[in-house]
């Protein structure tokens, strides 16, 4: 018999763009996954420029899309992501969910078990991001 892998506790919240604050509508454009345990804490982005134009045609989906980089910088610790990219895991994942008012915005965080969080965050993305297809 062989064995089962061991599950950690992970957490997870969509990036969502909300292109006209003012409305509240949304669009789940990405994903950060933490797993203290493993430490592991990545991000999978993914702007849908049809599916934003539907929301706001105005809304300027390579400024989006620099912002949902921004985040993805901050996750992998890129060059470019300044003092916040730095900073240990569990923080830069704290400051990247906490609340904020601008056009990309965490929703809420949520936990779950895994066994791999690299695979959970694209299952994710799967899931709760890319558009839905039969």
């Amino acid at each position: 018999m062989r064995a089962r892998a061991s599950k950690d506790t992970f957490e997870y919240a969509v990036l969502r763009v909300v292109p006209r604050v003012e409305r509240g509508e949304f669009l789940n454009a990405g994903v950060l996954v933490y797993c203290r345990q493993r430490d592991y804490l990545g991000s999978r982005v993914h702007l849908d420029a049809d599916r934003l134009r539907v929301l706001d045609p105005t809304a300027d989906p390579v400024a989006i899309t620099g912002a949902l980089q921004a985040a993805a910088d901050v996750c992998s610790a890129a060059v470019g992501a300044g003092a916040a990219g730095r900073e240990a895991l569990g923080s830069r994942f704290r400051w990247l969910t906490a609340p904020r008012s601008t056009v990309v915005q965490p929703g809420p965080v949520h936990t779950g078990l895994t066994a791999d969080p690299e695979a959970e965050a694209d299952r994710l993305l799967r899931l709760l991001v890319l558009p839905v297809t039969d």
